[in-house]
């Protein structure tokens, strides 16, 4: 049997649970976006547009770019296999903690991976030791920011630094920007530095910031005029559905949301991370929708949690990283209040 290693696992619990592992929007799915998704289904007897076109146009709309620089997928994680399928990278560099599907995809892809330690007494910061792992036969690079799962972002002047580097070393950056959305560093991200850095590939997903994971909708942005085919090219050609179009169109509509969702997750993080200091845990201060907190030598804290009802992810997986390490989700304050009088049980 495969083991699932990630958050919003909930199919296998015997009772319902509150859901913190997952760090989607607590508003939810916009509801022009659950309208535009229920109407699509009456015409889901047709084969999807493999192109996206309408999709591709409205993201660009978005986001500020040219349509054929947007490249779609069902999900972030099939356009990055798709990116280590179309590029067969030798050696990737990837910081730990970060998310396992880049180690995965590299080494599916046939490439090998380095790892960039980030350390807890520099609150997990890419900072310019980075630099220093910038050298064949590193020729791909995946940086996340803010970073899964310590919320932590990059510092943009560190981040031109590390792309002139890639560019000088003949080394592929890619720049995960998942969560960029619902983070303190709102706005267009690094897509204005495009068409200077053409090599640079920025991924990006509606999973979280308009709460529709089950949809299943993430896309790249790239100046490279290259790429776009080669990752076309890299996997089946009806990789999106006509329902997730239709929801990734009208979600283009709904560019307000994550602001929402932040406005409501700000003091609410702050909330958490008070309180669970209070109680002695360690907690590291996030920019995103969720925080990275340990509880020295309590390697049981997601089990007593399912006891009441809540599910937290545990970071025991990840590289970098312990079994008395977690990341939870910040939710509604009701749902909040829920977490906190649960761990407070579990602590006394």
């Amino acid at each position: 049997m495969q083991t699932y290693t990630h958050g919003g696992d909930i199919y296998h619990l015997p009772q319902p649970v509150l859901d913190f592992s997952a760090n989607q929007s607590p508003l939810g799915m916009p509801p022009a976006v659950a309208d535009a998704a229920r109407a699509a289904v009456a015409e889901a007897d047709h084969y999807p547009d493999s192109l996206c076109r309408d999709l591709r146009t409205a993201i660009g709309r978005l986001d500020g770019v040219l349509p054929e620089q947007v490249c779609c997928g069902n999900g972030a994680a099939d356009v990055l296999f798709r990116l280590a399928a179309a590029l067969r990278p030798k050696q990737a560099l990837i910081t730990a903690p970060a998310f396992s599907e880049y180690e995965d995809a590299v080494r599916g892809a046939g490439g090998t991976v380095r790892r960039h330690r980030l350390d807890p007494a520099n609150d997990f910061d890419v900072d310019r030791t980075i630099l220093i792992d910038l050298v064949p036969p590193v020729d791909l690079l995946i940086l996340c920011t803010p970073n899964n799962p310590t919320g932590r972002l990059i510092g943009e002047p560190l981040l031109r630094e590390i792309l002139t580097r890639c560019r000088a070393a003949a080394i592929r950056p890619v720049i995960d920007e998942c969560f960029l959305r619902l983070s303190d560093r709102s706005g267009s991200g690094l897509a204005p530095w495009l068409e200077e850095f053409p090599e640079l590939v920025l991924m990006r997903a509606f999973t979280k910031s308009h709460a529709m994971p089950g949809l299943r909708l993430g896309y790249c942005l790239t100046a490279d005029p290259a790429l776009p085919d080669m990752l076309y090219r890299a996997g089946q050609p009806w990789n999106v559905s006509a329902v997730a179009q239709a929801a990734g169109i009208a979600a283009c509509g709904c560019p307000e949301w994550p602001e929402r969702t932040m406005e409501l997750v700000r003091p609410e993080r702050d909330r958490l991370t008070a309180v669970i200091r209070s109680l002695g845990g360690i907690v590291w201060e996030s920019a995103a929708n969720y925080l990275l907190f340990r509880v020295p030598g309590r390697t049981d804290l997601k089990e007593r949690l399912l006891e009441h009802g809540i599910l937290i992810r545990s970071c025991a997986n990840y590289h970098g990283l312990g079994p008395d390490y977690y990341r939870t989700a910040v939710r509604r304050p009701e749902e909040n209040d829920r977490l906190l009088t649960a761990i407070e049980e579990v602590f006394s």
